[in-house]
């Protein structure tokens, strides 16, 4: 997996960073697009990789968008008639990556693998960028960070945007693409909106089994 650079500290949420490296996929154009300097030697730190990565999985499977194993045709064929903006989270096909994000554009769906190195993650992207990207300690962090909730950002969405180095394709994160058979269940769209609205769970009047409900997923997305 390609290693990070630099690393810097979160942003609020609704911010979006420019200049991000966007791939329009086939099935297995992940591996081939790859330049062999960018697969730089990955180092594991086995125990806190295995941890942190189960935790990964875990938001990503409560999130509802996240598809799982699919081949970029596959996520084409689920975004096709989707609104512009709408996106979903899938294992990347390429062994040096763990997930790629598909976005439909106004040109159709797309895709951007996501980089994974010592606990952070990032878009992938060219190396002249490479280190003004933003990382990210959790996967739903960075996803959060790319999608405007609200008029207001997307205002802010506007002007800071990702674009596509290969074809200059304007990329805007709007909404999540459910999967049908993981759409949320009541309960977390309510944790998802009490998540908008506070930026200290901690100091709600609510009971504990709720506060710790909360804290399971600490996200806006």
């Amino acid at each position: 997996m390609p290693t990070t650079k630099a690393l810097m500290p979160e942003p609020p949420s609704g911010m979006v960073a420019s200049h991000t490296s966007a791939q329009n996929e086939g099935d297995e154009s992940e591996v081939q697009q790859v330049q062999p300097s960018q697969a730089a030697p990955f180092s594991w730190a086995p125990a806190e990789d295995l941890r942190f990565i189960t935790t990964t999985f875990q938001y990503l499977h409560t999130s509802g968008w996240y598809w799982g194993s699919m081949t970029a045709s596959e996520a084409r064929d689920a975004l096709t008639g989707a609104s512009e903006g709408s996106f979903l989270v899938r294992d990347s096909s390429h062994p040096l990556y763990l997930f790629t994000l598909s976005v439909q554009t106004w040109r159709g769906p797309t895709n951007v693998r996501i980089e994974y190195d010592s606990g952070r993650f990032r878009l992938d992207s060219s190396f002249p960028v490479r280190s003004s990207l933003l990382s990210f300690s959790a996967l739903p962090s960075l996803v959060q960070h790319y999608t405007s909730t609200s008029q207001g950002e997307e205002r802010i969405a506007e002007e800071h945007h990702m674009v596509s180095k290969d074809n200059g394709i304007l990329l805007k994160l709007r909404k999540p693409l459910y999967r049908p058979q993981g759409f949320p269940t009541l309960q977390h769209l309510t944790r998802l909106t009490i998540n908008r609205h506070t930026d200290c769970l901690t100091q709600l009047p609510l009971p504990r089994p709720l506060l710790l409900y909360l804290q399971e997923y600490p996200f806006q997305v």
